[in-house]
């Protein structure tokens, strides 16, 4: 792999990296004054949507193209919502930012704000987080002395204010609208859309929702420009019409089982056993990867003949993952169950499933209870199959649910009973010897009960 010098984690590992001094020292806020002094709003969103900068959240939607949705002469305020409910098993890169460079966020909201004629800014910060609420409200504190945030910006006729707003500990906030209720102090439900948030979003007002690591690159593509931004990553595949680029450098989180876990940033593109060899330092204990989650568990499992798969946010998706998700990735080696593995990942999804739609609120209770049946030694050949019909209903299929979630508890079912039905076969087999064949229906009750 070519040598890369990280940008958005060049600041980590400095002495007092997350104060004002030490970002301006390093050209903090210098993209900020250029831009107040030399850009109109337009020409900002022109920039960002020239680098063809897609989400850091997991969607990976065009943030330039996002902001263009907002109405072009609305009366009244409007929103920016910064997503830090960092919640997905695994994903740890926005804490590193918010905690070791927070001035490199926060740069990125301001402009964004600027872009989208913003008055007003509220980052949404995941509860489980103290470090990065000290660190988030003492850099936002330093702004305001500093003339950054408040009235007339540096001179200019741009106002902003900025909050920081903790969450409630629940998974359904890192939906866009589900935060969107939350940050009302309503519970966490998932809007209905039409209207989208750029339409009628906090408190009916036209609203922007960027994640953290997005707003930190915005500050780079404002620093360095489009071309520098496009000059890294992925280009876009002339052979694929729908295959729109990955460019930008990209934090990866890695865990699991690997000698060297941890945030590391790279190109889009690297590919999963890049990653794991040149950052990890391989798989532990001299053992061999049997497969690896690409980004955050709702996105499924690469099996270890797939690990040269680019992580991109083309690339999963090529070989049967929902997509790049919050690139986070986390290696199971050859010791792990795949049973014990979608086990963990299907009581996740039910315990964070906010219940409001029937599909995902019911059809993840009883994958959730099917697996518990099959651990304790109950488990019937005949349970795969109604587990991928389980899968298939509570997912993908257009207007059944109001969010993503149940794709994303849907696809870890479907991934890994695809990919390693073998190994839920045989499991069957050795801990139910002598009714792994049955096919009559299970008894309500029974399966109710699950053990």
């Amino acid at each position: 792999m070519a040598t890369f010098e990280p940008v958005l984690l060049a600041n980590v590992g400095r002495d007092d990296s997350h104060t004002r001094a030490v970002y301006e020292s390093t050209g903090g806020y210098e993209a900020l004054r250029r831009t107040l002094a030399e850009m109109s709003p337009a020409d900002l969103t022109e920039l960002v949507k020239a680098s063809n900068l897609r989400g850091r959240g997991g969607a990976g939607f065009p943030t330039g193209v996002k902001w263009t949705f907002l109405p072009k002469d609305h009366p009244g305020p409007i929103y920016m919502c910064v997503n830090a409910d960092e919640s997905e098993p695994g994903t740890f890169n926005n804490r590193i930012l918010m905690e070791e460079d927070p001035h490199q966020v926060i740069e990125g909201a301001i402009l964004s704000c600027y872009a989208t004629r913003a008055t007003t800014a509220y980052i949404y910060l995941r509860y489980e987080y103290p470090g990065s609420y000290a660190r988030l409200q003492a850099a936002i504190d330093e702004c305001y002395a500093a003339g950054y945030l408040g009235k007339n910006i540096l001179g200019s006729d741009f106002s902003l204010d900025m909050y920081l707003h903790r969450g409630a500990a629940a998974y359904i906030c890192g939906e866009e609208t589900g935060l969107i209720e939350s940050l009302e102090g309503k519970r966490a439900w998932p809007r209905i859309k039409p209207p989208f948030p750029a339409v009628e979003g906090l408190f009916h007002k036209p609203t922007v929702i960027n994640n953290v690591e997005t707003m930190a690159c915005v500050t780079h593509i404002a620093r360095r420009g489009a071309d520098w931004f496009k000059s890294i990553g992925t280009p876009a595949d002339p052979n694929n019409p729908r295959d729109a680029g990955s460019y930008g450098p990209k934090l990866y989180c890695l865990s699991g089982h690997v000698n060297k876990p941890g945030c590391y940033e790279a190109p889009l593109g690297i590919t999963c056993r890049e990653l794991i060899d040149n950052f990890g330092g391989g798989v532990w204990k001299n053992r061999r990867a049997k497969a690896a989650v690409p980004g955050g568990i709702s996105m499924g499992l690469l099996t270890a003949d797939e690990l040269d798969t680019p992580l991109d946010f083309s690339g999963p998706g090529r070989v049967g993952c929902l997509g790049l998700g919050t690139a986070a990735v986390v290696v199971l080696d050859e010791t792990v169950s795949i049973v014990d593995f979608l086990h963990n990942s299907c009581r996740f999804f039910a315990h964070e499933s906010c219940g409001q739609c029937t599909p995902c609120r019911e059809g993840t209770a009883w994958s959730l209870r099917m697996l518990e049946r099959m651990r304790a030694g109950r488990g019937r050949l005949a349970d795969l199959d109604l587990l991928l019909e389980i899968g298939d209903s509570i997912g993908i299929m257009p207007g059944t649910t109001i969010c993503g979630l149940a794709d994303g508890a849907a696809w870890p079912i479907k991934n890994a009973i695809r990919k390693f039905r073998d190994e839920f076969e045989d499991f069957i087999r050795r801990t139910n010897p002598h009714g792994y064949d049955v096919t009559e229906p299970v008894p309500a009750l029974v399966q109710l009960g699950g053990h």
